[in-house]
């Protein structure tokens, strides 16, 4: 009963409804210049396991079919690529059909998962970094027996409504892990989940019961290994020594614009040494089906370096004459070349035919996968009883099941209250969190000190001390919000946060889209986040910003102007676990306002004070962050000159438009167009709040370097601008 339990209670329901033996150019063999690893190919033969051993737990001797049986399946993976990316006429048949051997080993003799339950916790998780070659995951996920993944899903890839996108996504595709196209977003995905695992293993794990075990596989190519992001988190990968995270790379040499000899030289092998890592070359990715399996084992024994096993492949593998060209990397092969393609590879099948003896060799994955699960809840059962603490915060990061009262913890704040930065107050809050929400870890990009987020009771994530919560991400904006999005996507539970200047959001624009996109709650901390940092200047004033996350779809942009619309801010971010959240913070004191509310901050924007009746003020005024005071001590003029006048903290845009038709009239109402909005930021947007006879304050053109106040004065964002203004309008 405790095993069926413990089953019950931490079953998640899914997120959506929703180169070369027979290689045709042998010369690829020996690469000039290419300076191999320390290790080279291996030749060493696993025997096969018996299914009890595989339902037991841990893979570690990987069960193998006869090779005959393995090249048909490996082959079934290609053109089940090869007929979907025909169909739709549209697609990027080349690397699914190079590297369908390592992705038929990983699914079928490596990985531990549960086709029946695409989210249970101690999955083996795989990235497919490289995510235009899509079809490779779809088609391993068909025969793996995903029902997201059936064979008229196949048939409509990349079509509207299909759970077979352009690109993976994990919203759309129960058993995708993480959503992959721009390349390099996924090896940092795969370090988040990496880092995942290590911290719940160093935290959980007893020496009596290991209950949390799994490993990240990612398949990257070329393309990833030049993007900038792939070096920032393999770095961190090598550093914090992540050992269950391995990752393949798919050497063929080929990218969009031809052989990478044009742009892309560099021994990866190296670098990668140079990174912290171990590293194995694969020669034969085509055919070295022993090779592939025996560099997994040896990945597996080291543990504390991450991986990264090399496999040299051949792109578009068994077309005869678009193999090993940029040709066959993102567009169909064309039906003659695709029956070409299915003489030279002796496949004698109909589009989609999965044949017999391979269905029913991978049927096996279902109850297989349904014992590993079995198994690993009767274990949890076990644990729970001598570990009731540990347990239940475990059970909170796997489902999401926030603890009972836990906003309770978050401060609050009185007029009286001292003034201080908004960064400041947040740090309060992350620290009052901390203690409340297992899940909850984070840190910034070498800025922790100054954007004011360690976690004052816990030590730093290293190597050495994985269980602890402060992570150090160094300089690596970009990394660090692709790591994060790992981390919130490993378990529901997970609440990362990630901190820098507001300005350098820049830098880490994409992984804050992806963010969005793939539906990750990652809790966005920036700081100096107006002309209000000072005498640093423009190039770390932020104008545009706010503008520009406003204009991004799923996402919370949350500008709090004191203590309790910081702490407001807080648990909007938190209870979003589908939804990032940017919270942009001063670098400068602020008073703590009357009227402002935790509560009010939920609504989006609401009224802090207002001397009118009959829902009809002379004039508005509006504010966020640092201004909303300048908007409430400019009402407090306008009112000793008899003015009726509501001041307005519209702290963020979107939670606001979601509320109803009846509540922004109470705030905003249609008859009162007489509207003045003021901003240390960009006007852009803010006609559709103040309307067409309004008036908005703010600055549209870039900063510059002086004392926060002088800077102010001189840009006109000041009480005697909004006085003048709403003389101007009512």
């Amino acid at each position: 009963m405790a095993a069926a339990s413990a089953s019950s209670s931490l079953s998640l329901l899914p997120r959506t409804l929703n180169r070369h033996s027979s290689n045709p150019h042998p010369g690829r063999l020996s690469l000039p210049g290419l300076i191999t690893p320390k290790k080279q190919a291996l030749q060493t033969r696993h025997g096969r396991r018996s299914r009890a051993t595989v339902r037991a737990a841990a893979v570690e001797t990987l069960q193998k079919a006869d090779t005959s049986l393995v090249e048909k399946s490996v082959n079934t993976i290609r053109f089940l690529a090869i007929d979907a990316v025909e169909k739709a006429n549209s697609g990027h048949p080349g690397l699914p059909m190079g590297c369908a051997p390592m992705g038929h080993i990983l699914y079928d003799e490596v990985m531990r998962y549960n086709p029946a339950n695409p989210y249970w916790f101690n999955r083996d998780r795989f990235v497919l970094s490289a995510g235009h070659g899509c079809m490779l995951q779809y088609a391993l996920l068909h025969l793996a027996g995903y029902d997201s993944v059936k064979e008229e899903d196949l048939k409509s890839f990349r079509q509207w409504g299909s759970s077979t996108p352009g690109h993976p996504e994990n919203f759309e595709t129960p058993g995708v892990e993480v959503t992959t196209g721009p390349l390099g977003q996924g090896i940092a995905n795969a370090v988040g989940l990496a880092l995942a695992e290590k911290h719940l293993a160093a935290r959980f794990n007893k020496p009596d019961s290991e209950i949390v075990d799994h490993y990240t596989y990612v398949i990257l190519g070329d393309g990833c290994q030049m993007e900038g992001i792939s070096n920032e988190v393999c770095s961190l990968a090598g550093h914090w020594g992540l050992g269950k995270l391995i990752a393949f790379y798919d050497d063929n040499h080929i990218s969009i614009d031809g052989d990478t000899e044009i742009a892309f030289t560099e021994s990866v092998d190296t670098r990668f040494e140079g990174l912290g890592w171990h590293v194995i070359w694969v020669k034969n990715g085509n055919t070295g089906y022993d090779e592939i399996r025996a560099a997994i084992k040896e990945a597996k024994a080291v543990k504390d370096k991450p991986t990264l096993i090399k496999v040299t492949t051949t792109i578009g593998y068994g077309s005869p004459n678009k193999a090993n060209s940029y040709s066959v990397h993102g567009s169909a092969l064309g039906s003659k070349e695709v029956d070409a393609t299915r003489k030279n590879l002796g496949w004698p099948y109909e589009p989609f035919h999965v044949p017999e003896d391979v269905q029913k060799h991978w049927s096996r994955h279902i109850p297989e996968g349904a014992a590993l699960e079995a198994a690993w809840n009767a274990k949890f059962a076990e644990y729970e009883k001598k570990y009731k603490e540990e347990a239940a915060e475990l059970k909170s990061i796997i489902t999401g099941e926030l603890p009972a009262g836990w906003h309770k913890a978050l401060p609050t704040y009185t007029p009286e209250s001292a003034a201080d930065a908004t960064r400041n107050l947040s740090q309060q809050c992350l620290n009052a969190l901390a203690k409340v929400l297992p899940g909850l870890l984070g840190g910034s990009a070498d800025l922790a000190s100054s954007n004011m987020t360690l976690l004052k009771m816990f030590g730093d994530f290293q190597k050495d001390t994985p269980e602890e919560r402060n992570v150090r991400f160094g300089v690596r904006e970009h990394g660090m919000g692709a790591i994060c999005n790992g981390i919130a996507l490993h378990s529901p539970g997970f609440i990362p946060y990630c901190a820098t200047f507001f300005v350098f959001t820049d830098y880490m624009r994409a992984a804050i889209r992806i963010s969005a996109l793939s539906e990750a709650g990652v809790i966005y901390v920036m700081t100096h986040d107006s002309i209000g940092l000072g005498e640093d200047g423009p190039t770390h004033q932020p104008i545009e910003h706010l503008a520009s996350f406003r204009a991004m779809p799923n996402i919370l942009m949350l500008r709090p102007a004191d203590g309790n619309e910081t702490a407001g801010s807080y648990k909007v971010a938190v209870v979003n676990r589908k939804r990032p959240s940017i919270l942009a913070l001063s670098r400068q004191k602020l008073s703590q306002l009357p009227g402002t509310s935790i509560e009010g901050v939920e609504k989006g924007g609401y009224t802090i004070s207002d001397n009118s009746s009959g829902n009809k003020p002379d004039v508005i005024l509006i504010g966020t962050g640092s201004e909303l005071e300048i908007a409430a001590k400019a009402g407090e003029e306008l009112r000793k000159e008899g003015k009726t006048v509501r001041v307005v903290s519209l702290v963020s845009w979107e939670l606001f438009d979601e509320q109803s038709d009846a509540y922004k009239e109470s705030v905003f109402p249609a008859a009162v167009t007489a509207r003045v909005s003021i901003e240390a930021g960009s006007t852009f947007g803010w006609q559709k709040i103040v309307g067409s006879k309004g008036k908005a304050i703010g600055i549209d053109r870039f900063g510059a370097s002086a004392p926060a106040g002088k800077i102010y004065k001189e840009f006109g964002i000041t009480v005697e601008a909004v006085i003048e203004a709403a003389k101007a309008v009512c």
